[in-house]
């Protein structure tokens, strides 16, 4: 039957493609340890330029960097979007999509933001809601046995193992289950550690986890449930948060607040460092994404400002006494790259440029004209912190037209040393190598 409302969505779609204003600087501008900060540029239809998802095409893959090569470590999958190595060489892969959040799509702007994403493909259909283990048995790049490690969980996303304990952050709860050592499924109902913010709103739904070298704690990234606090701040609590949380207690603490939309998180040595989004609807030059060492106790402006003390001042009543703490982050991954995966070159063998350093899978832009994203990078470091312009590592993802074959998400470094992307509109896990 003719579905009317789907028919109005396309019709949205197309009528709002090209809305709004363009960026006014070029797109490292918004990159580095100080970018550039304009003056915000509202307008009263925000930007819209979406990335239509077409999917790969027969014989398609994406195009890596000079001196690599890329093959697909696995495809028809349903949504990829995290990816965790095993101790074993096995890779698991979280297949998820967004829970129902009916509340999520209130208003002109929920309407046109669950518009833009269907769209863009980042959450149409429903949600395979597993885990599934890839295994390559004969070494050859190509996972050749693939079974369902986890299911009847609610939107995963994050996964961390500490000793035979194996953790999974579904989009409302940290569970936990027990783990073997070249084990194809997991039986056992996973435990609850500890409950987190969802509910009928749940805006970002992805939630994040890894734990500390001991295992001693777990730390838990928790997106906003609004771009700046437009649904009201009492629907905050508890979110734009990092938790440190007790894993044989479930009791938790704010590890560090104000970050918008923490996703990707790594260690290097002692320090974790997070991939965060940024906030949309004030300009194509702003705001950049960014990537950080988490200070424990800081917080990073949101929803009052951002880098500092840049006030936003959409976010009524302001609290200038909480802006005047406001931290800058270390490193800008330009403005709307929707910077998701992150991951430190511990491992990789793609040669000495890629050695010190770390990988960020960057989603793709749908409040930028021109569009920014859809690629993976490496930023490299110096000492302790980022240095120096990012590298294309894997790019391609956009077509001719400028529609969306593919939208990385996740990054890991296999036990080859070989890097994967977990690409869910391509629905694909793709290995990066050094031939």
């Amino acid at each position: 039957m003719h579905d009317p409302r789907h028919a109005f969505l396309l019709l949205v779609s197309v009528a709002l493609a090209g809305c709004g204003e363009k960026a006014k600087l070029p797109e490292q501008s918004g990159w580095g340890p100080k970018p550039e900060l304009p003056a915000p540029d509202k307008t009263l239809i925000p930007t819209v330029n979406a990335a239509k998802a077409v999917h790969w095409q027969a014989g398609e893959k994406p195009t890596p960097a000079p001196g690599l090569a890329v093959g697909a470590f696995a495809r028809d999958l349903d949504h990829p979007r995290w990816l965790l190595v095993l101790p074993d060489g096995d890779v698991l892969v979280a297949e998820t999509n967004a829970p129902p959040k009916p509340d999520d799509s209130r208003g002109v702007t929920g309407f046109v933001e669950q518009t833009v994403m269907k769209f863009a493909g980042a959450e149409s259909g429903g949600s395979a809601n597993r885990i599934t283990l890839l295994r390559d048995t004969n070494g050859d790049g190509v996972a050749d046995r693939r079974t369902v490690f986890l299911s009847g969980l609610h939107s995963p996303f994050g996964m961390t193992l500490v000793g035979d304990t194996l953790y999974v952050a579904d989009t409302d709860a940290v569970l936990r289950f027990p783990y073997k050592d070249g084990e194809t499924s997991i039986p056992e109902k996973g435990q609850k550690v500890v409950d987190l913010p969802a509910g009928r709103i749940n805006h970002h739904w992805t939630k994040n986890v890894i734990a500390n070298a001991d295992g001693s704690k777990l730390y838990v990234s928790i997106g906003s449930n609004s771009n700046a606090g437009e649904q009201g701040l009492d629907k905050e609590a508890g979110r734009a948060d990092i938790w440190e949380v007790d894993p044989k207690s479930g009791s938790h603490r704010v590890y560090a607040s104000g970050t918008r939309n923490p996703v990707g998180m790594g260690w290097r040595g002692d320090v974790l460092w997070v991939a965060v989004n940024e906030r949309d609807e004030i300009g194509s030059d702003l705001v950049p994404d960014y990537m950080t060492g988490v200070k424990d106790g800081a917080f990073y402006g949101w929803p009052y400002s951002y880098y500092g003390g840049h006030v936003d001042d959409r976010v009524q009543p302001q609290d200038p006494a909480l802006v005047a703490k406001a931290i800058a982050p270390d490193y800008a991954l330009g403005s709307h790259t929707a910077s998701l995966g992150l991951a430190f070159a511990d491992g990789a063998k793609l040669g000495g440029e890629y050695s010190d350093g770390v990988f960020i899978g960057q989603h793709g832009s749908w409040n930028r004209d021109p569009r920014a994203g859809y690629k993976v990078v490496f930023v490299a470091f110096s000492g302790a912190q980022p240095a120096g312009a990012p590298k294309d590592v894997l790019t391609g993802f956009l077509n001719d037209k400028g529609e969306a074959r593919g939208r990385p998400v996740g990054v890991a470094i296999d036990r080859t040393g070989a890097l994967l992307v977990a690409d869910d509109v391509g629905n694909a896990v793709w290995r990066v190598t050094k031939p």
